[in-house]
């Protein structure tokens, strides 16, 4: 997929900078145990090494007090980060374990974390280091005086994610601060980037894959090459976004065949709704080094999304995925999937899906140089550089 700037021209990139890097809802230690499945995830591993930051501080979001406490009393370990003279891992602490929806309130929370962050960055010896952030908050309400330069690296929508819906207005205020301030923002979608609008440098840089997983695919599961098929492979989370109409189309279609959904359930009505389906089958996630090995076993791999705001934004990393494997793919002709590679056959939301995963079954596997092609050129490693152009841009 080509990535895409939008609004100010990013300057030349500077070599070399002082970086903090502020996560967004997750800690380092809970990255670690979620398999560092997220973008965020995958950028707070990669630059401790990369040549172009100088000193290191990543900064965990506030933790609340007496949960910590409570997690040392049962001895709940910490993950440890890759840190070193120049790289260190801050933790901000308050009481309360929830960000306040009120726009005073916010407006505090985001200025004590700023100041924690500031004080960690000091006794660490960063100098006018440039910021990134995926807090949305942070990024609109912080001041960051002491900041060279500020980039909001949104790597999904939270102001379409339901979950969240208590600080959508509180988002849309962050976004136009910082329209208003001309930060920089680097987003997944063209539909994340045109929710902020941004006035200051920006650019779309799509998901990846982390290629060193992908290179060589292990075995499937057991369980699910004892599947007939044509085995047809959804991987990713459970829930409403998943279009059940189009599932059920495509196992009744294929009745001799199998369809796995393979993934957390977070609502289970659709599945539900499926129950019905004696050849579909729901499995728990895998663990991230057997992920590789069932995707390449696939016949065919699934993308049948509901449209909706949040679908319509999200960068789907399971159809990078999916390519890396070397599967073709059937998949809703979402905005972030079309372009991304012609081994995708599209269907229109809420339409039948049955010609796109027959048109993906008669593509067959990629060939084996084509496969890796497309691991080289969507490698996070990639990803990454594009992120710190515009983050280190004089």
């Amino acid at each position: 997929m080509a990535v895409t700037t939008k609004a100010v021209a990013v300057e030349s990139p500077a070599r070399i900078s002082d970086l903090v890097f502020a996560l967004s809802f997750t800690t380092w230690t809970g990255a670690i145990r979620r398999g560092l499945c997220m973008p965020e995830d995958r950028l707070a591993a990669a630059l401790p090494s990369s040549s172009r930051v100088r000193r290191l501080l990543v900064s965990n979001p506030y933790r609340s007090l007496p949960v910590v406490l409570a997690r040392s009393a049962l001895r709940q370990r910490e993950e440890p980060y890759a840190e070193s003279a120049d790289v260190r891992l801050h933790q901000p602490l308050r009481l309360r374990r929830f960000d306040p929806s009120d726009g005073g309130a916010i407006e505090r929370t985001a200025r004590a974390y700023e100041r924690s962050v500031w004080r960690a960055a000091r006794r660490l010896g960063l100098e006018q280091p440039a910021v990134i952030t995926t807090h949305p908050l942070l990024a609109g309400f912080g001041r960051f005086e002491w900041a060279r330069a500020v980039t909001y690296y949104g790597w999904d929508d939270f102001a379409a994610w339901e979950p969240h819906r208590r600080w959508w207005p509180a988002y849309a205020e962050a976004f136009g601060r910082i329209r208003a301030s001309g930060r920089r923002v680097v987003a997944v979608s063209d539909t994340v980037l045109s929710r902020i609008s941004p006035t200051g440098p920006s650019m779309v840089v799509p998901n990846g894959i982390e290629g060193s997983e992908w290179l060589r695919p292990g075995p499937a599961p057991d369980w699910f090459l004892s599947l007939p098929g044509p085995r047809l492979l959804y991987v990713g989370t459970l829930d409403t976004r998943l279009d059940v109409d189009q599932v059920r189309e495509v196992a009744r279609a294929y009745e001799h065949g199998s369809v796995s959904l393979v993934g957390p359930v977070r609502e289970s009505d659709p599945l539900d709704a499926l129950a019905g389906e004696p050849n579909v089958h729901v499995f728990p996630p895998v663990d991230r080094p057997d992920l590789p090995g069932l995707v390449a076993a696939a016949d065919v791999c699934l993308v049948p999304h509901v449209r909706t705001p949040l679908t319509e934004a999200m960068s789907p990393l399971k159809l990078y995925e999916y390519l890396a494997a070397g599967r073709p793919v059937a998949a809703v002709d979402l905005p972030p999937i079309l372009g991304v590679s012609d081994r995708v056959a599209l269907a229109t939301a809420g339409s039948s899906f049955l010609p796109a995963v027959e048109e993906a079954l008669a593509l067959g596997p990629a060939s084996e140089d084509d496969r890796l092609a497309f691991i080289l050129e969507n490698d996070w490693k990639r990803r990454f550089e594009l992120i710190l152009d515009v983050a280190l841009a004089g």
